[in-house]
């Protein structure tokens, strides 16, 4: 079998995103790890978290498992030097260009698999560039007409409608188009990346109490139904729309293999009050495979070695199965 090469993109520099890389480094991985990013960036962050780091010239023509306490490194000099903790609009352009050519390498089909560090969008909006999530600019650069959100657990699986959006546009977004076409990605993405013949999704509605049969709201019955009874027609298993305050119970988490929620926040507290350091985000919907680990930039943590890597090391673990299932 051979070696499958990850591809890292370490996101904001002043972040968290290198230090919990060069944890991860640490450690033995069966597949080769590599980075996109400045060399003096990851020598000095390694320096402040007092970790042993030998950075190694990626070689597309000779593949070999990540060695512990190395690094794959594909350079990218940053505009301006970097202080952990501090951002700098400066190094905007480095973030995107950095996230664009490690997407690059994974169409090219020079990497199995995109793992993306945290990105903080503020200061990318801040410098004049538009970007809502990784997600959408990842749909865009990779052309996919519809990209998923999907986030991984240990106990539970759950993917999104709507994705960075604001509460008050995630109503008139949820339309029978967008329902059956993004629970039509699921679907797909459940069974080649997951091998789970025949997933049963769990739908959530919108409204409390999934509407109360019109009382609290009409989405349910007037959008949501419609488009689950066009997908049964299709031999999707899909259940619902079920009321979101107990969908996430024992009892339905033991029969869905997936929970489609409606929008972010309907979702994302219920997944990382579960298993915060367990987490991965997962695109579906790409045509290539994308891993991600489900936490921000945490300024007030990068360079003091109190940062934690273990969504990351989630986010490895979970691209590696999903290269050996292809």
């Amino acid at each position: 079998m051979s070696i499958k090469k990850i591809i890292i993109s370490p996101g904001e520099p002043a972040g968290i995103g290198p230090d919990i890389i060069i944890q991860a480094a640490q450690n033995p991985w069966p597949a080769e790890l590599i980075v996109i990013g400045d060399p003096n960036l990851f020598i000095e962050r390694a320096r402040l978290l007092k970790l042993p780091l030998q950075l190694i010239p990626f070689d597309t023509e000779h593949s070999s498992s990540h060695q512990p306490q190395t690094l794959k490194i594909i350079p990218m000099p940053l505009t301006a030097r970097c202080q952990p903790g501090i951002l700098n609009k400066q190094n905007a352009d480095y973030v995107i260009s950095s996230l664009s050519k490690a997407a690059d390498y994974c169409l090219q089909g020079n990497a199995n698999a995109l793992v993306t560090g945290p990105i903080q969008k503020s200061i990318l909006n801040d410098a004049g560039i538009s970007f809502t999530g990784h997600t959408e600019f990842l749909a865009t650069l990779c052309q996919a007409p519809q990209a998923v959100m999907l986030f991984v657990t240990p106990k539970m699986k759950v993917a999104l409608a709507t994705t960075h959006l604001p509460l008050a546009k995630v109503s008139n977004a949820i339309t029978p188009a967008l329902l059956t076409s993004t629970l039509r990605v699921l679907h797909d993405g459940m069974l080649k990346l997951f091998q789970c013949a025949d997933p049963k999704i769990l739908v959530c509605g919108l409204n409390p109490h999934a509407g109360e049969n019109g009382h609290l709201g009409s989405e349910e019955i007037a959008i949501i139904q419609p488009a689950l009874e066009k997908l049964r027609a299709e031999k999707i298993n899909v259940i619902g729309p079920l009321p979101a305050d107990t969908i996430f119970t024992e009892k339905y988490l033991n029969m869905a293999d997936v929970i489609f929620a409606m929008y972010h926040d309907q979702a994302l507290p219920v997944v990382k009050f579960s298993e915060f350091y367990a987490a991965v985000n997962v695109t579906l919907g790409l045509p290539i495979i994308r891993t991600s680990v489900d936490h921000g930039t945490a300024l007030d943590l990068a360079g003091s070695g109190l940062a934690d890597s273990r969504s990351l090391s989630a986010a490895i673990k979970l691209a590696i199965e999903c290269c050996s299932r292809q």
